[in-house]
């Protein structure tokens, strides 16, 4: 691994510790040649199961597309990046450890529900509005109002309500 700031081959290791819930080592280096410190993550690479869209396209899971998607229905609410990345995490660990081969993106949809049913009901809504195509505002009031009877998103009771 070369130096991110002169290209370097030479580093030392000042401290290492596991991250990502054990699943990682995060490295604390520092070049021998600029003196400059940077972190690295070490983690398996496992196979990406294959994502199984509605239209019956497959395309390879993208960790940065489902954490846009969860940026996106959490804007301007009071979530934290570090939060939606475990999430992000989360979700790609657990898919990965269940499937393969293929996921459909309906499951993917599930899990973003459930992790953000977690973090702020005003960000499971959006993601709900779109991810269960509403085709009504009753459809949509329906929601809300299931919502504020859980107190809450009830992952249990909402993710697997029907499109």
């Amino acid at each position: 691994m070369k130096c991110p700031y002169c290209g370097d081959p030479d580093q030392r290791v000042l401290d290492s510790r596991p991250a990502r819930d054990g699943e990682a080592i995060r490295r604390r280096r520092e070049c021998t040649r600029c003196g400059r410190r940077f972190t690295t993550f070490e983690a398996p690479e496992l196979a990406r199961p294959y994502v199984l869209k509605r239209s019956g396209e497959r395309e390879e899971f993208d960790r940065e597309k489902l954490l846009r998607s969860m940026v996106l229905a959490c804007g301007k609410r009071p979530v934290g990046i570090e939060r939606l990345q475990g999430a992000a995490d989360k979700i790609e660990r657990d898919l990965s450890h269940r499937f393969t081969g293929e996921v459909p993106s309906r499951v993917i949809g599930e899990r973003v529900l459930h992790e953000l049913s977690q973090l702020d009901d005003v960000a499971f809504v959006r993601y709900a509005s779109v991810y269960r195509e509403f085709d009504s505002l009753e459809e949509f009031s329906a929601l809300i109002e299931d919502v504020k009877r859980a107190e809450g998103p009830n992952p249990s009771a909402l993710a697997i309500m029907p499109n």
